[in-house]
């Protein structure tokens, strides 16, 4: 079960890579792997089949609603900035788009400013 866990934290820390994530740090959350940004978790590993994403509420529904085969919610996430997703049916594109939305979430807002803007030429 952890080589598993072990598996889906190394495909979530090479998606942040590619998607240019900066100040992102391995770390837990309650005792799972996790990455953080500025100290705050913005994804972690919660099993073998989960991953759980920061989201706002808004863009949670809308994920619900939009793909529930892959995004679900149990009575410990409803009213919170969580959301469950089931690791096997999300693929890498949508995963790291979500990576992105997350750390955009958690990021200081100086950070996530100067991440949302082209580079200077």
């Amino acid at each position: 079960m952890a080589d598993e866990v072990d598996l889906i934290f190394e495909r979530l820390k090479r998606l942040a890579a590619e998607a240019g994530l900066p100040e992102v740090e391995e770390s837990t959350s309650y005792g799972n792997p996790a990455l953080k940004v500025a100290g705050k978790s913005f994804v972690a590993v919660k099993s073998p089949e989960t991953i759980v994403i920061s989201i706002s509420l808004d863009d949670k529904d809308h994920l619900l609603e939009m793909a529930p085969e892959i995004y679900f919610q149990t009575d410990h996430y409803v009213g919170w900035p969580y959301l469950p997703l089931r690791a096997a049916l999300i693929g890498d594109e949508e995963l790291r788009l979500r990576l992105i939305g997350a750390w955009l979430f958690r990021a200081p807002k100086k950070l996530a400013d100067r991440f949302g803007r082209p580079p200077q030429s």
